[in-house]
C-alpha cells in the first residue's frame, strides 16, 4: 500500500515536473517563433526596398492613364451632345426658312395692310431665330474645335504614359521575378512560425512593428541595452528575459526583447 503511494506522488511529482519543462518550452518556443518572425519579416522587408517606388509609381501611372480614358470620354460624350445641338439647329433653321417662304407667298394675297404687318413680323421673326442658331452653331462649333484639340492632346499624353507604364511595369517584373519565389518562401515560413504565437501576442507583434522606424518588434539585448532603442535594461529584467518563462517588453519601447541564446538558435537561412 505505501509502495502504491509513493508510486502516485512520484507520477504527480512527475506531472508537475512535465508541466513546468512544457510551459517553459512553450514561453522558448514564442520567443523562437518570434524572433524567427521578426529575422523573416525583416528579409522580406529587403526585398521591398529593393524594389523601391517602383509599385507606386506603376499605380500612379495606372491612375493617370485612367483619369486620361475618362477624360476623353467625357469629351467624346460632350462632342456627340453638341453634334447633336448643331443637328437640332440646323433644323430649326430649314423650319424657319419653310416658314419664310410661306408667309411670303401669303403677303401676294393679303386683303390689306394689318395683315401684310402681321405676317412680316412673323418673317422678321423667323429671320431672327435663323440668326440665333447660326450663331448657336457658331459657338458649338467654336467649343467643337477646342474639344478637339483637348482629345488630341490628351490622346498623346495617354500614349506616353502608357509607354511610361510599360517600362515601369517591365522593371518591376524584373525584380518582382528575381525575387518572388524568395519573398513567398519567407512569406509561407513566417506564416508556419506564426502557429506557435497566440493571437493577442501575434497582434501585438504586428502593432509594435508596424510603429517602430526600422520595422523592429523583436531585439535581441545589446551591451545591455534594448537592441531597438539602446536604453539601458536593469539586472533584474536581463535575468527575467535570459529564463525564457515569461515575454518581457522594453519599458522604453515597448520591444519585445531576447537574449543571446535565443537569437542564436535562430537561423532563417536553413
Amino acid at each position: 500500500m505505501a509502495k502504491k503511494v509513493k508510486e502516485t506522488e512520484d507520477a504527480k511529482s512527475k506531472k508537475v515536473v512535465d508541466e513546468k519543462q512544457t510551459k517553459e518550452i512553450t514561453i522558448e518556443k514564442k520567443l523562437i517563433a518570434l524572433y524567427k518572425l521578426q529575422q523573416l519579416d525583416t528579409k522580406v522587408d529587403k526585398i521591398r526596398i529593393v524594389r523601391g517606388e517602383l509599385p507606386l509609381e506603376v499605380q500612379d501611372l495606372e491612375d493617370e492613364i485612367a483619369g486620361l480614358d475618362t477624360r476623353i470620354n467625357n469629351f467624346k460624350e460632350e462632342t456627340e451632345s453638341m453634334q447633336k445641338q448643331i443637328a437640332d439647329k440646323e433644323n430649326a433653321i430649314k423650319e424657319s426658312k419653310t416658314m419664310i417662304e410661306k408667309y411670303e407667298k401669303q403677303q401676294m394675297n393679303v386683303r390689306n395692310n394689318r395683315e401684310y404687318d402681321s405676317l412680316s413680323k412673323e418673317i422678321e421673326f423667323q429671320s431672327l431665330e435663323i440668326q440665333l442658331s447660326e450663331k448657336r452653331i457658331n459657338e458649338f462649333q467654336q467649343k467643337l474645335e477646342v474639344i478637339k484639340e483637348e482629345i488630341e492632346k490628351s490622346k498623346a499624353e495617354l500614349e506616353e504614359r502608357s509607354k511610361d507604364l510599360d517600362v515601369k511595369k517591365g522593371e518591376l517584373t524584373d525584380i518582382v521575378a528575381e525575387t518572388e519565389k524568395e519573398e513567398q518562401e519567407l512569406i509561407k515560413t513566417s506564416q508556419d512560425n506564426q502557429q506557435y504565437i497566440e493571437d493577442r501576442l501575434l497582434t501585438a507583434y504586428q502593432r509594435i512593428r508596424k510603429n517602430a522606424r526600422n520595422g523592429l518588434a523583436v531585439v535581441q539585448i545589446e551591451r545591455d541595452a534594448c537592441g531597438g532603442c539602446f536604453n539601458k535594461i536593469p539586472p533584474q529584467h536581463q535575468l527575467d528575459i535570459r529564463m525564457h518563462k515569461k515575454i518581457i517588453v522594453c519599458e522604453y519601447c515597448g520591444r519585445i526583447l531576447i537574449d543571446e541564446d535565443i537569437a542564436n538558435s535562430v537561423n532563417i537561412d536553413n
